[in-house]
């Protein structure tokens, strides 16, 4: 049967570069909690921290100001935030190869930047213009970058999870050692299509590592109330696939989990599963006003368990940077935000003509 464990941090082990598996640890009431304000895994360089602060605070702040123009009526349809989850993907990205792909499901716009996607074209999307991603035709939960390997969010519970299966599937059959990166939320879990995956993608060894994203509440729904098992890394026992339950509030144990996992699908070993206990600040999607949980939950967690408060203690700490520097970086992701804001407002929308473009591919 395979194993279930939870590890910490050490932002030095990736699997680009070769490096071994880090030790284990036993799992605690902490490591299930979601994370704490510093990080117990081995320490991160400056120019790590650095980049891992940089990159949470840039979809931290895509976030809000995307959250502001849904108020404002610019952004309609569905809108999911991702505010207090960023540590998820900052650090797996961080742990990946060029050659990986991502996929996930409709709260995207995080994963979309961390791949490297234009803010520019991600907020146009979102505002449905022309200049977005998908020529304004997807909005928030449809928009992909072939360029960047990001294929894309996706609108259906746990659709996506196939797809990103058959892209570790590609991987395999041309042999160019990626892996993909499939995620989804722990309302997805108890979906027929994801325990299909699972056996599929253990049964031919594919390079898929399965990110679940416990931030512990559905569509209005703990994840107790929805799972019989709430114990989620290890809903791959039955198919022999490892599993990992992970701090996802901590980017450095987010980065180590993630660069074991991807070592062990490169390698050949077949598929891994991380659970990261993470948590949303925000309602499920714009129109939820989150009334199934308390503001004394929320507010812990924004006080004491912040990714990128985290961070930026551990970079105040180390005198790795002052107050001042971490001021500027912030004002130059302020500008950069409201540059896209003000690129996907003056971008013009889509001719009537392209509601019949790329709907059908001749053979």
């Amino acid at each position: 049967m395979a194993e279930t464990k939870r590890r910490n941090a050490d932002p030095s082990k990736s699997p680009a570069k070769g490096r071994g598996r880090g030790g284990t640890r036993p799992r605690s009431s902490a490591a299930r909690s979601g994370g704490a304000a510093k990080s117990d895994g081995p320490e991160a360089s400056k120019d790590d921290l650095l980049s891992y602060y940089r990159e949470m605070l840039l979809i931290r702040r895509f976030e809000e100001k995307a959250g502001q123009l849904y108020g404002m009526g610019l952004i309609g349809g569905f809108c999911h935030l991702y505010i207090g989850q960023e540590a998820v993907v900052v650090g797996m990205q961080a742990a990946q190869a060029p050659q990986d792909t991502v996929i996930t499901g409709y709260r995207d716009h995080g994963h979309m930047l961390a791949c490297g996607m234009d803010p520019n074209g991600v907020m146009a999307e979102l505002t449905g213009r022309r200049g977005g991603y998908s020529k304004g035709k997807g909005g928030s939960m449809h928009m992909f970058s072939r360029e960047k390997n990001f294929f894309g969010g996706h609108g259906i519970v746990g659709a996506q999870v196939s797809i990103g299966t058959g892209l570790g599937f590609s991987h395999k059959y041309n042999g160019d050692g990626g892996v993909c990166v499939t995620y989804m939320g722990d309302g997805a879990v108890n979906q027929g299509q994801v325990a299909e995956s699972f056996n599929m993608a253990s049964l031919w060894k594919l390079p898929v590592v399965y990110v679940i994203e416990n931030n512990q509440y559905g569509m209005g729904t703990s994840v107790k109330r929805a799972s019989a098992n709430t114990e989620l890394a290890a809903r791959g026992q039955s198919f022999g696939i490892p599993g990992l339950q992970v701090k996802g509030m901590d980017v450095l144990a987010v980065h180590q989990a993630g660069a074991e996992a991807l070592r062990h699908a490169r390698d050949g070993e077949g598929p891994h599963i991380l659970e990261m206990m993470t948590y949303r600040y925000r309602g499920h999607s714009m129109s939820d006003p989150a009334k199934y949980r308390s503001k004394e939950e929320v507010s812990e967690y924004r006080e004491q368990r912040d990714p990128i408060e985290a961070v930026k203690k551990l970079l105040l700490d180390g005198d790795h940077a002052s107050e001042d520097e971490l001021k500027s970086i912030d004002k130059e992701i302020r500008g950069i935000i409201n540059e896209a804001a003000e690129f996907a407002q003056q971008s013009p929308e889509p001719d009537p003509e392209e509601l019949y473009t790329e709907v059908l591919v001749k053979a």
